[in-house]
């Protein structure tokens, strides 16, 4: 659904997006991290036919994005950071122009209910809070019944479960045959979410795969001991991957003092502070 061969882009003499490649599989949702400047924005606005690459080429469901701008945005829907909705129309009248846009004939009410907006569905956009704003975004990128699904931040600003509530209408999306391009701060959401995630630092790609595979090759796995002391607890970490590790745990359990035991696994942060030497930041 989304072939990408070799793009690159410049700020004046910054190389914003560096000789990049990748594809995106029908149904599939792929996470593209990395930290601020690192790309994201860039590449985003490539694929979406805001910028066209200096360097390489975009085909999106067969089509070059620079050559067939219009069959493209027929069959996407984009939900970015930046709010831009009409701040004085309504919610409803947002949604209604946008499906305007498009000249279908859109199924608002369904589409209210689904992204639990019914209640504002005639309050203006500028007495909206960010996060219900961030819920309008999110409706109106699905208001054309898009093929692929470019969501930027989609849950930024929503209580928790809110956030439950979009990423759950991602998933059904997901089965439905969406493809979804993901990007995000949150790995714990992408860690939920993508099937892969590529990690882009300093324009290039510097890993590409499942979220499991990576934290398993590039992750470290701990099991986290707490014994019972006379003043209290104290805490005891040992490396799975520590070959003294077995022993170690053995010696621990032989003292009957522990208690409690767990593994801890890896995260895509620390992943991503592997790879980078950089914290994502939030």
């Amino acid at each position: 659904m989304i072939s990408v061969d070799g793009i690159s882009y410049k700020y004046g003499d910054f190389l914003a997006v560096d000789n990049i490649s990748f594809e995106v599989n029908k149904g599939e949702i792929l996470g593209f991290l990395g930290p601020n400047g690192a790309g994201k924005s860039t590449t985003v606005k490539m694929l979406t036919g805001q910028f066209l690459p200096e360097k390489g080429s975009i085909e999106i469901m067969g089509y070059d994005v620079s050559k067939d701008p219009k069959k493209i945005h027929e069959r996407i829907g984009v939900c970015f950071e930046e709010k831009n909705l009409y701040s004085r129309l309504s919610v409803r009248e947002n949604l209604e122009f946008f499906a305007s846009l498009f000249d279908i004939d859109a199924d608002i009410d369904s589409l209210l209910k689904k992204i639990d907006l019914v209640k504002w569905a005639d309050d203006k956009a500028e007495n909206l809070s960010k996060g219900m704003q961030q819920r309008v975004m999110f409706a109106r990128a699905l208001i054309n019944d898009p093929d692929i699904l470019f969501l930027d931040e989609p849950t930024d600003g929503l209580d928790p479960i809110s956030a439950d509530s979009i990423r759950k209408i991602i998933l059904s999306e997901k089965q439905k045959g969406k493809t979804i391009f993901l990007t995000t701060h949150n790995m714990s959401e992408a860690d939920m979410l993508s099937d892969r995630v590529a990690f882009i630092n300093e324009g290039k790609i510097v890993a590409l795969d499942t979220p499991e595979n990576l934290k398993l090759k590039l992750g470290k796995r701990v099991l986290k001991i707490r014994l019972s002391t006379d003043d209290g607890f104290k805490d005891e970490s040992l490396m799975l991957d520590d070959p003294n590790t077995p022993q170690k745990a053995m010696d621990l359990l032989g003292s009957k003092k522990i208690a409690t035991i767990h593994t801890q696994e890896a995260t895509l942060d620390e992943v991503f502070i592997k790879l980078t030497g950089r914290k994502l930041e939030q």
